[in-house]
C-alpha cells in the first residue's frame, strides 16, 4: 500500500499537468494569433517599432560603443531576414523586433554624422561667419545664426560649424541680409545644459543642429562681403527675405510680421506679447509653417486647379484632372518649403502633404493610417532625431487622430446613422476636428510646456476657418500676382484675417483662467501616454480599448509628481527654494534662463521678480539664507563674498558661490562654487526620511553622451572597426 501511493499521487496529477501545459500553450499562443488578427493593419506599427528604437537610443545612460552598435546591426539583419523567411506566424513580430533595433542603430548614426566642434569655454573676440537665418530670442532680440564661421585665434578643427548671436545695443538696428558674410565682436559661450537635473537639454538640440556656441554682440555688425550671386540656396535665400520685407511694408505692424512669417516663415519681426498671446490661446501652430499651413496650401492649389479644369469642358473630358491638380499641388508645396527655409517642421509636414498626394497619383486613398506612417517613416529615416521634438510628435498625433475619428464618422454614417443638415456640417466637423486635434495634442503641449490653454477649441474654431478660408487663399494669390505687382488687394484680404486672428488670441488669453500652469511631467509620461494613444489608434478591435491603461498609469505619475525643494543654478548664481506660497529666488534678476525653467516646471505663472519677493530665504541680498530639514543653505553674491564666506562656513551648511574660490573657507561647510557646478551642473535638492537634503546633478542625470562631452571615438568610421583597441 506504502508503495502504490504515490504511484497513484503521480498519476492523479498527470491531467492535471497535462492541463497547465495545454493552458500554457494556448496563453504563448495568443500573442500570435492576436499579431494574426491584426494582418493587413500592421504597416502603422513600423515607424512605431522604428520610434521606439530611437527613443531607447535616446534614453540611454552611456553613449554606446563600437560592440553595441555593431551587435545591434547584425540583430536588426537577422530579425529582417527571418521576417522575410522565418515561420509565417512569427515574420511580423520578427519585422518589429528588426525595426527597434535599426532605429537604435540610426539614431546613432545620425548622432555621429552630424558631430561638429563645440566651445567648451567662453570666448570674446571677432567672430566671422555667413548668416543663415534671422530670428529672435527668448529675450525678444534679433538673432543671427552663421555658419562657415571663422573665431579669433581659434584653430578651424577647434571651429563650431554654426554659432546663434544675439544683437543687442547698437547691434539691434542692423540689417543684415540672409547670405551675406558679416564680422563682429561678441561673446559666445557652450550651448547650456539643463536648469535642473531631468530638465530640457539644449545642448542636445544644438547637437542635432550643429550649433556650437551661443552669444550676444553690443557693437555693429559688420558685412565683409554681400550675398554670392547665383547660388541656388542663396537665391532662394534672397527671395524669402525679399517677400518678408515686402510685406512687412505693405501691411505694418505685427499682422505683417504674421503675414511674413506665413509666406516664408520668417518671424523675426514679431514682438514677445503676440507670441506669448499665441502660446496662450493654442494658436501658436499657426504661426509656424507646419502641417496645418502646408495642407492649407495643396488643398487650395489642388481644388482652385480642379475647378479650373473643369470650366474648360474639352480639357475636364480629356484628362484626369484630379492626379493633374496633384501633380500642380505638389509643385507648389515644393516651392512654398524652399522659401520658407526647409526648417525641421516644414520639411516634416512637406513630407506628409507630397505622400497623400502621391497617394492620389498612385490612386490610393490620400488620408489613411497608412499614408501617415509611410510620412513617420521618411522622416524618421532622414532626422531620427525629430523623434523627441514636440512638432514632431503633436502633428503626427493630431493628423492620425483625426483620421481615425473622420474614418469612424464615415463608417457610422454608411451604417444608416442620422445625418446632419447641410448647413449644420461644416459646423459639426469643425468643432469635431478642433476637439479630436486638441484632445490628441493636449497631452504633448502640456509635457513640453507645463501649460494647457483652456480655451482652445474657442480659440480655434475662431481662427482656423479664418486661416483656411482668407489668409491661405489670399497668400497663394499674392503670391502669384507678386511678379506683375498686383498683390496689393490679396495682400489686403490677408491682412484682415491676420488682424482677426491676433485679436482672438489677445481676447482668449485675456479670458480669466485662460491658461492653466501644470509642473513638470516625469519622464515616462509622454512614452506612457504615446504607447497608450497609439494602441487606441492602429489596434483593431475591442482590444484596442487596452491602450487606457498606460494613459492612465501616465496620468497617475504625473498626478504623484513632487518638485525638488532645492534648485541651484549651474552658474551659483541663483538658488530657488520651493515653499507652501511657491519658489522663493534668491535674486529678481539676472540667470533668467535659470529661474523662468524653474517656475514653468513647478507650473508657478509668476515673474522671476515676483518669486525673488516670497519668503522661503533670508538674509541680506549678498548672503541669501534658507534652511532645508537639517541643513542650511546660503548663496553668496556681491562684494566682500570672501569674509561672508569665513563668517557663515560651518558644519551643517552649504555656500553657494558664483565665483571660483581657489581655497575652500575652514568651518566644515560643504562650498558650491563655480569650479565644483562647472562639473556638476545645475543641482536638485531633495528631503530625505530623516531631514537630510540629498543632492542630484545634471551631470549624474544627462550621462555620457555626445552632447554632454563624452567623445567615444570614430564609431561608425570602418577603421575604427578595423583597428585595435
Amino acid at each position: 500500500m506504502a508503495a502504490t501511493a504515490p504511484a497513484a499521487a503521480v498519476a492523479g496529477m498527470a491531467p492535471a499537468a497535462g492541463g497547465a501545459a495545454r493552458l500554457a500553450a494556448r496563453l504563448a499562443a495568443l500573442p500570435l494569433g492576436a499579431l494574426e488578427a491584426q494582418r493587413g493593419h500592421l504597416l502603422p506599427w513600423a515607424p512605431v517599432c522604428l520610434g521606439a528604437g530611437i527613443g531607447l537610443w535616446f534614453a540611454l545612460p552611456a553613449e554606446p560603443g563600437r560592440a553595441v552598435y555593431a551587435a545591434l546591426a547584425a540583430l536588426a539583419l537577422l530579425l529582417a531576414l527571418a521576417a522575410l523567411r522565418g515561420p509565417e506566424a512569427l515574420r511580423p513580430l520578427a519585422a518589429g523586433l528588426a525595426l527597434v533595433a535599426a532605429g537604435a542603430v540610426l539614431a546613432g548614426w545620425r548622432a555621429h554624422s552630424v558631430a561638429a566642434p563645440v566651445l567648451d569655454f567662453r570666448f570674446h573676440g571677432a567672430i566671422e561667419g555667413r548668416v543663415v537665418d534671422l530670428d529672435r530670442s527668448l529675450s525678444d532680440k534679433p538673432r543671427l545664426t552663421l555658419d562657415r564661421v571663422v573665431l579669433e585665434g581659434l584653430p578651424p578643427d577647434e571651429t563650431p560649424a554654426r554659432v546663434r548671436v544675439s544683437l543687442h545695443g547698437r547691434a539691434e538696428g542692423t540689417a543684415v541680409p540672409t547670405g551675406a558674410t558679416v564680422i563682429l565682436t561678441g561673446h559666445l559661450s557652450p550651448p547650456q545644459g539643463p536648469a535642473e537635473p531631468g530638465g530640457f537639454d539644449f545642448r542636445r538640440t544644438a547637437w542635432f543642429e550643429r550649433l556650437g556656441g551661443v552669444g550676444y554682440t553690443r557693437t555693429p555688425v559688420l558685412i565683409l562681403e554681400p550675398p554670392a550671386p547665383g547660388r541656388g540656396e542663396l537665391l532662394i535665400a534672397r527671395l524669402r527675405r525679399a517677400i518678408a520685407d515686402g510685406v512687412r511694408a505693405a501691411i505694418p505692424g505685427e499682422p505683417g510680421a504674421f503675414a511674413a512669417a506665413v509666406l516664408t516663415g520668417d518671424r523675426s519681426g514679431i514682438g514677445r506679447k503676440t507670441t506669448d498671446d499665441l502660446r496662450n490661446s493654442s494658436l501658436a501652430h499657426l504661426l509656424s509653417i507646419s502641417g496645418l499651413h502646408m495642407a492649407l496650401l495643396a488643398g487650395f492649389v489642388f481644388g482652385a486647379v480642379r475647378a479650373g479644369l473643369a470650366l474648360v469642358p474639352p480639357l475636364a473630358l480629356r484628362l484626369d484632372t484630379r492626379k493633374l491638380a496633384a501633380v500642380v499641388a505638389l509643385a507648389a508645396a515644393t516651392f512654398y518649403l524652399a522659401l520658407s527655409g526647409g526648417e525641421t517642421p516644414t520639411q516634416r509636414a512637406y513630407v506628409m502633404a507630397a505622400v497623400m498626394l502621391l497617394a492620389v497619383l498612385a490612386d490610393r486613398r490620400a488620408l489613411s493610417l497608412r499614408a501617415i506612417a509611410v510620412a513617420a517613416l521618411i522622416i524618421l529615416v532622414l532626422a531620427p532625431e525629430s523623434l523627441v521634438q514636440p512638432g514632431f510628435q503633436m502633428s503626427f498625433a493630431a493628423t492620425a487622430a483625426l483620421i481615425v475619428a473622420f474614418r469612424a464618422l464615415e463608417e457610422r454614417t454608411r451604417a444608416g446613422q442620422r445625418r446632419l443638415p447641410r448647413w449644420a456640417a461644416p459646423v459639426a466637423g469643425l468643432f469635431l476636428s478642433s476637439l479630436v486635434a486638441g484632445a490628441a495634442t493636449a497631452p504633448y503641449a502640456a509635457a513640453h510646456f507645463n501649460r494647457v490653454a483652456d480655451y482652445s477649441i474657442l480659440a480655434n474654431m475662431l481662427s482656423v476657418p479664418v486661416m483656411g478660408a482668407v489668409v491661405m487663399p489670399a497668400a497663394v494669390v499674392a503670391a502669384l500676382l507678386w511678379p506683375i505687382g498686383l498683390h496689393g488687394p490679396a495682400l489686403w484680404v490677408m491682412e484682415q484675417g491676420n488682424r482677426w486672428i491676433l485679436w482672438v488670441a489677445a481676447w482668449v488669453t485675456d479670458l480669466p483662467g485662460a491658461v492653466t500652469f501644470l509642473p513638470a511631467a516625469p519622464p515616462a509620461f509622454l512614452p506612457a501616454v504615446t504607447l497608450g494613444g497609439l494602441w487606441l489608434l492602429i489596434w483593431q478591435g475591442r482590444g484596442r480599448w487596452a491602450g487606457l491603461a498606460p494613459m492612465a498609469l501616465a496620468a497617475a505619475l504625473w498626478a504623484g509628481v513632487e518638485r525638488p525643494a532645492l534648485l541651484v543654478a549651474e552658474s551659483g548664481g541663483v538658488i530657488g527654494v520651493l515653499g507652501p506660497e511657491g519658489r522663493a529666488l534668491s535674486k529678481p534678476g539676472g540667470d533668467g534662463f535659470a529661474a523662468r525653467s524653474w517656475l514653468e516646471d513647478d507650473g508657478d505663472g509668476a515673474s522671476q521678480e515676483a518669486a525673488a519677493a516670497r519668503p522661503g530665504l533670508a538674509g541680506e541680498a549678498g548672503a541669501r539664507m534658507a534652511r532645508l530639514g537639517r541643513t542650511e543653505v546660503v548663496q553668496i553674491a556681491g562684494r566682500g563674498w570672501r569674509e561672508r564666506l569665513a563668517a557663515l562656513c560651518r558644519p551643517g551648511r552649504i555656500l553657494v558661490i558664483g565665483r571660483a574660490v581657489p581655497e575652500a573657507p575652514a568651518g566644515g561647510c560643504r562650498l558650491l562654487d563655480a569650479a565644483a557646478l562647472a562639473r556638476t551642473g545645475a543641482l536638485a535638492g531633495r528631503l530625505g526620511p530623516d531631514g537630510a537634503l540629498e543632492l542630484t546633478s545634471v551631470a549624474e542625470t544627462a550621462g555620457r553622451r555626445l552632447w554632454t562631452g563624452f567623445d567615444p571615438g570614430p564609431v561608425f568610421e570602418l577603421s575604427a572597426f578595423m583597428s585595435e583597441d
